[in-house]
């Protein structure tokens, strides 16, 4: 065992014996080293590991917020790793956002279940921010990635929460670079709205299967959107199309109603 790991160890048996907690404040850099006898230089980068992988944050200095304090962050670190693997191309496009499907219409359905007492007012104010026509597509997808968050939040599964959140950060780049090459974008983003307002009716009602269905179409149908934009020369950002609803069509619950 390398000497920094030494520390890992120590750090991550403190968390499970309930020593450390999450805001808790780690012993400083030169108590550690000496008590684990280990050098400075090992502590500061068992630290550096910490702080990547969203265990805890630091700060120099010698106030009151200087050190390590534990954070518990899982999403900043399983987003940055996501990332890096989609850089790497080993992980295709089309297997996140197959996972993230499987992720979010599994949470709505689950949240269905709970409806009567679930809080929807987040997502009430995240759905009217969305209907402001002057959004710029940057600040629409910001407002859409936490619409999602806060749905699959809904589940109340802190892991599906903290796995979807990192999935947002890792895809928003790609959904960025195709967005300016699609020439429909208004006809999109409306038909994006009428989606999102059919699934959070469903989850409303406690349609648990309904939601689900509604939220795989959404999913699947805005990412087979960028097919086109393949062909015009942005190789590699699709994997895989999936079909999906023509832009302007409402959909599945909405369809007929006014």
């Amino acid at each position: 065992m390398r000497t920094h790991e030494v520390v890992l160890h120590r750090i991550e048996q403190d968390l499970a014996a309930g020593k450390l907690t999450v805001g808790g404040r780690l012993p400083a850099e030169r108590a550690l080293a000496e008590e684990l006898g280990v050098g400075r230089s090992s502590v500061r980068e068992a630290m550096r590991v910490l702080e990547a992988m969203g265990i805890v944050r630091t700060a120099v200095g010698s106030g009151p917020d200087a050190g390590a304090i534990v954070a518990a962050d899982p999403a900043a670190s399983i987003g940055a790793a996501i990332r890096l693997h989609m850089a790497t191309r080993t992980l295709p496009i089309h297997d996140v956002v197959q996972t993230r499907t499987l992720l979010e219409s599994w949470a709505v359905q689950e949240a269905a279940g709970q409806a009567p007492d679930l809080d929807f007012s987040a997502i009430d104010t995240l759905l009217d921010a969305m209907d402001d026509e002057d959004l710029s597509p940057e600040a629409f997808h910001r407002l859409d990635a936490d619409l999602h968050v806060a749905m699959a939040g809904l589940a109340g599964n802190v892991l599906v929460e903290a796995m979807m959140v990192s999935l947002r950060d890792s895809i928003h780049g790609y959904v960025m670079q195709a967005v300016p090459l699609l020439d429909d974008w208004p006809a999109v983003a409306t038909h994006l709205r009428c989606e999102h307002r059919g699934i959070v009716a469903a989850l409303r009602d406690g349609h648990g299967a309904e939601a689900a269905g509604l939220v795989r179409e959404h999913i699947e149908g805005f990412y087979g959107r960028f097919a086109p934009v393949r062909a015009r020369g942005v190789s590699g950002l699709v994997n895989r199309s999936r079909g999906g609803t023509p832009p302007g069509s409402a959909p599945r619950r909405l369809r007929g109603r006014s």
